[in-house]
């Protein structure tokens, strides 16, 4: 009699297990956006040459628009050329308009070049930039392939050019 019941909780733990993948597998996804970051110490000198966080946004909302999912790279110093303090992730993810998991400040004494290069190289992402890093292609020779470094700008009229 034990064994049968044994047999009975076996085959129907055996079925729930079953229907559980069933559903996971069948269960609709989120797709995986393509990734792209942008350098926003770069890109907030796009407009007339002055730092605008206004600039980095449009940025980002294009690419969204574009079916990317941006993340934003800034030196330590973005806040103090902005409003002139500091400014952490959170509150420039928040002016953003992004999860503060998309926006990084890099820590104060560091070189944001090389956290945004090693974050594209292993995300396998491009950069939205005007920068060439010259100084680190030996190091990150994908800067030099064609497509890898998105250029762009923000033209007299205002508009916003990328080329993607």
């Amino acid at each position: 009699m034990a064994e049968t019941v044994w047999l009975g909780v076996m085959v129907a733990a055996l079925l729930l297990v079953r229907l559980w993948l069933y559903r996971r597998r069948a269960a609709p996804r989120e797709p995986e956006l393509p990734r792209i970051l942008v350098d926003g110490s770069n890109v907030m000198f796009w407009h007339d040459e002055e730092p605008k966080l206004e600039t980095v946004s449009r940025v980002v909302q294009d690419l969204r628009a574009r079916g990317f999912k941006p993340g934003v790279i800034f030196d330590a110093s973005v806040g103090y050329k902005l409003i002139g303090r500091y400014q952490d992730d959170a509150e420039l993810a928040l002016l953003l308009g992004l999860p503060a998991d998309q926006v990084l400040v890099v820590p104060k004494g560091t070189i944001a070049d090389d956290y945004l290069l090693r974050a594209a190289r292993s995300l396998k992402a491009r950069i939205v930039t005007n920068d060439h890093y010259r100084d680190w292609a030996e190091r990150f020779p994908e800067v030099r392939k064609p497509g890898h470094l998105v250029k762009g700008g923000v033209s007299r009229a205002g508009r916003l050019q990328l080329e993607i």
